[in-house]
């Protein structure tokens, strides 16, 4: 086993990031680029010099072997004989002078990633996974990395690999995208089954027609399994009542100390209050009165925020909040499935309505003009309407 070292050679403290020993250091490694196409000798030829790929992609069943080989010879050539198809990770910083550093399962690795719980979150805190609304980064802080650098990392999550490289053909290294690049491939592999479920049309369909969504609120678990109820096409009643269930004092006080760090649903503190003691008083049409009429008054003042006017159609609030989830997760592809959500809102929540018909307890037009037989307000719709406003309260 190797020593862990730090910067001085000393021994670490207790809490200090470290490597877990030391690098491989390789000379004349002069990376430059992945051909992009075939070419005969004497033709120009294009070439990736950047690139993002996860083992699910057939490319990178295609070029993976060779860059393996090629690192792989140059360890040999300095007397190391790594094994990189059994690494977990492996991350490689290449010099201006092509000398390199190989780092094969000893660089520490830090991920970065936003938080559900309200409040500032201290150095030491216990952090579980139900505590995480999204992963945005993935890095090596103990490998020093400069801007004429070039880098390639592979890292393994369960049975998945992914591939990124940078090979800086400008000379500046855009370290900050690197990151956030290798937390989007980490999050794909970690949460493949989820991204796969949503991509599947008919489960999504289910998933909403079902009111229903990956609410950022839910546990991983607890959207792993409504998802495999959906997909088998199994009765939700017993996944739904546990979900009730778990939703006591603390998690719905939690939930509730979010939305007070908003601006826009503090001010309606005095309205949102009586929905979340009616939840725990088990009156389900309190929750959804209160509630469904709220959303669009939150949407709307958000909307207002940005614009200075309010929209003319309660229809382009559903995008706008969309656009704001995107910025706020910095992009489409996070554990936000702002797309996805938008979606969401416009199939259940904004649901086509006509007033001679008879509606849903999910549906705001049916709820709005009492078109819901009282059968329809149940438990679960209520958590669904709690866990609607949740969702928008990240997007802010």
């Amino acid at each position: 086993m190797s020593d862990i070292d730090t910067e001085d050679g000393s021994a670490p403290k207790i809490g200090e990031i470290a490597n877990l020993g030391d690098p491989i250091l390789l000379n004349n490694l002069n990376l430059a680029g992945i051909s992009a196409e075939a070419a005969q000798g004497g033709q120009k030829v294009q070439i990736w010099t950047r690139m993002a790929l996860t083992s699910d992609q057939d490319l990178f069943q295609r070029i993976i072997g060779y860059i393996a080989s090629v690192i792989e010879h140059a360890a040999n050539h300095v007397g190391a004989y790594p094994r990189l198809n059994r690494a977990q990770n492996v991350f490689l910083v290449m010099r201006p002078d092509n000398s390199g550093e190989l780092w094969v399962d000893t660089a520490a690795i830090a991920t970065y990633h936003a938080i559900k719980r309200p409040g500032p979150i201290f150095a030491g805190t216990v952090i579980f996974e139900n505590d995480v609304a999204d992963l945005t980064g993935l890095w090596f802080p103990r490998v020093e990395v400069g801007p004429q650098d070039r880098i390639l990392a592979i890292i393994r999550e369960g049975w998945r690999f992914a591939l990124y490289f940078d090979f800086n053909p400008d000379g500046e290294l855009a370290i900050e995208e690197a990151k956030r690049a290798l937390g989007t491939l980490y999050r794909r592999m970690r949460y493949a089954d989820l991204y796969s479920s949503l991509a599947h049309e008919p489960t999504f369909k289910g998933m909403v027609g079902a009111g229903w969504f990956p609410f950022l609120e839910l546990g991983i678990t607890e959207i792993r399994t409504l998802l495999g109820m959906i997909e088998a096409e199994f009765p939700l009643d017993e996944t739904e009542q546990n979900l009730i269930s778990a939703f006591d004092d603390k998690r719905l006080e939690r939930m509730f100390s979010r939305w007070m760090e908003r601006a826009h649903l503090k001010e309606r503190e005095m309205i949102l209050r009586p929905a979340i003691n009616a939840f725990k008083n088990s009156e389900p049409v309190t929750v959804i009165k209160i509630i469904l009429s709220e959303i669009e008054g939150v949407m709307s003042d958000a909307y207002f925020q940005v614009h200075g006017e309010r929209p003319y159609r309660a229809s382009k609030l559903p995008g706008f909040m969309i656009e704001q989830a995107e910025q706020r997760a910095g992009g489409k592809d996070t554990l936000f499935f702002p797309v996805e959500f938008g979606q969401y809102l416009k199939d259940y929540t904004y649901a086509d309505f006509k007033p001679d018909d008879l509606g849903t307890a999910g549906s705001r037009h049916a709820v709005s003009h009492g078109r819901v037989p009282g059968s329809q307000y149940t438990m679960a719709r209520a958590l669904q309407a709690l866990l609607t406003l949740d969702q928008l309260a990240f997007y802010m």
